[in-house]
This record gives C-alpha cells, sequence and structure tokens, in this order.
C-alpha cells in the first residue's frame, strides 16, 4: 500500500499531461479551421461577448508587467501558507524582475539597431552603385531603414544641408548596437577625403558586421542550454513542494510556521539566489570574451 500515493501521483501528472496536449491539438485544429472558413471575416471571430472577454485578457495580460507576477504569487502563496512572509518575499522580487525585463529590453533593442545598421551599409551601397551621390544616396537608405530613429533626424540634416556626415555619424555611433556607423563614417571620410570606392567599402563593413552578428547568434544559442538548465534546476524546489502537497506532506506550513523550515527556507533561498546568480556571471563572462 505505499506505492499507492506514487501511483496516483504519476497517472494525475499523466492525466494533466494527455489533458494539456489535447487541448494543444484542439486549439491548433480550432485556429486552422479559422483560417479556412473565414472568407473575409476577422480570424477568431465569435459571439461579441466572447471576443470582448479575450480582447479584455489580451489587454491586462499586455498591461501587467512580468515584475508584477511576483506579488501576486506571493498573494497566492501567502493565503495558502496562512503567512505574511511569502507576500513580502513576493514584493521584494518586483526590483529584480524589473531590472530583469528592462535589460532584456534594452539588449533587443541593440539588437534592433545593429541590424539597421547592416541594412543601412547595403542600402546605401545599392543606392551609390545606381548612380546616386553619397549624400542623396545617405538620404534613400536612412528612410528606408528603421530602428535608428534617435540618430535619424541628425544624420539626415548633415546629408540633406552639407553638413559633417562623418561627424554625424560617428555621434550616432554612441548608442548601443549603433557602433557599426563608425565603420560608415570611417567608409565615408575615406571615399570623400581620397576618392575610394563607397560601396566596395560598404559591401566590405556589412559582410563584418554580419559576421559578428552571426557569431553573437550562434554564441548565444549554444549558451541557451545553461541558461535553460539554471532555470531547471532553480523551478525544481517549486516542483517539489507541489509534489509534497499533492501527498499530504504540507510543506508550507513546515517552511513557513516552523523555526526548521524557516532555516531551510532562508539557506535554500540564498543558496538558489548565489547559484543563480554565478551562472549569469559565467555566461556574460563568455559573451564578453568573445
Amino acid at each position: 500500500m505505499t506505492g499507492v500515493p506514487e501511483m496516483s501521483m504519476g497517472a494525475a501528472v499523466a492525466c494533466m499531461g494527455a489533458a494539456v496536449w489535447l487541448l494543444g491539438e484542439r486549439e491548433e485544429a480550432a485556429r486552422r479551421a479559422r483560417l479556412l472558413l473565414a472568407d473575409g471575416a476577422a480570424v477568431g471571430s465569435g459571439p461579441p461577448g466572447w471576443r470582448r472577454m479575450m480582447g479584455g485578457l489580451r489587454c491586462g495580460r499586455g498591461r501587467l508587467r512580468a515584475e508584477w507576477w511576483s506579488p501576486l504569487a506571493g498573494l497566492v502563496l501567502a493565503v495558502l501558507g496562512a503567512s505574511v512572509l511569502p507576500a513580502v518575499l513576493g514584493a521584494a522580487g518586483v526590483p529584480l524582475l524589473r531590472r530583469t525585463r528592462l535589460a532584456g529590453e534594452v539588449r533587443r533593442d541593440r539588437e534592433h539597431r545593429a541590424d539597421a545598421v547592416i541594412a543601412l551599409c547595403g542600402a546605401l551601397a545599392g543606392e551609390v552603385r545606381a548612380g546616386r551621390q553619397p549624400g542623396e544616396g545617405l538620404l534613400r537608405a536612412a528612410r528606408d531603414c528603421g530602428g535608428l530613429a534617435d540618430a535619424q533626424a541628425t544624420v539626415l540634416a548633415a546629408a540633406r544641408f552639407g553638413g559633417d556626415v562623418p561627424e554625424a555619424l560617428a555621434t550616432a555611433a554612441r548608442q548601443p548596437g549603433a557602433e557599426g556607423l563608425r565603420g560608415l563614417a570611417a567608409c565615408w571620410r575615406v571615399a570623400v577625403d581620397q576618392g575610394a570606392g563607397l560601396a566596395a567599402g560598404l559591401d566590405r563593413l556589412a559582410a563584418a558586421l554580419r559576421a559578428e552578428r552571426d557569431q553573437r547568434s550562434d554564441l548565444r544559442a549554444q549558451l541557451a542550454g545553461a541558461r535553460a538548465t539554471a532555470v531547471m534546476l532553480a523551478g525544481l524546489p517549486a516542483l517539489g513542494l507541489l509534489i509534497g502537497t499533492a501527498l499530504g506532506a504540507d510543506p508550507l506550513h513546515v517552511l513557513l510556521h516552523t523555526g526548521a523550515g524557516l532555516g531551510c527556507l532562508a539557506a535554500g533561498g540564498a543558496l538558489e539566489g548565489l547559484g543563480l546568480w554565478w551562472v549569469q556571471r559565467i555566461v556574460r563572462g563568455a559573451e564578453t570574451a568573445a
């Protein structure tokens, strides 16, 4: 009889997995049917009340930042464990999660600017080969390439009114991700001062920037396994709590209302935070070295 709870737990997990899989298949089939049978109507149409409810859920999910899930989870655990400690810890996690989210947004903006610089070099090389003057070609290429909105006005003004275009490009290159504009400024100076071919230099610059971007992408893909392993290991304690609750052990009461449990909670939280920080430090060190 000692194996009955384990068998029940395994059966429950298997049933939950099957239910999730079936729901995913059903949603995918419904999505395909809506795409096929839309017949000019908006995809995902349905009763007005349903559409309003789904729209409200999407808007609420978009407005609720990632860091606010921490106090929400803390409140749930506080109610389940009859203790204010999870709520306090959830509120303390808001600044950390906000910092992580902002760092991710900065990284995405930097990558977007880097892609825009590569596209600008390629478009400008095409305009110069088409017979346009560098200033006119830069005006056309900058309008077609997004991602440099902060620096576009200064560069376009210098190109339109005969200003110092290399200096404007060097100033714009101070933004994170736009460092490739320094190479464009150097190509511009060489082409104007010595009469060298601007298109050939831009092609080589775009190829070098593209190779650097691909190298960063490959490195990020190789490090994704380490990040995923760290996140999975960090989530194992929560899985242990769920299993203990399912088996009737009441681990929240032990952790939140006993001295030994509070000690284990403090030590485990400290070790978990230290492990995550160490993994992130190793990953950042590998990215910086590359």
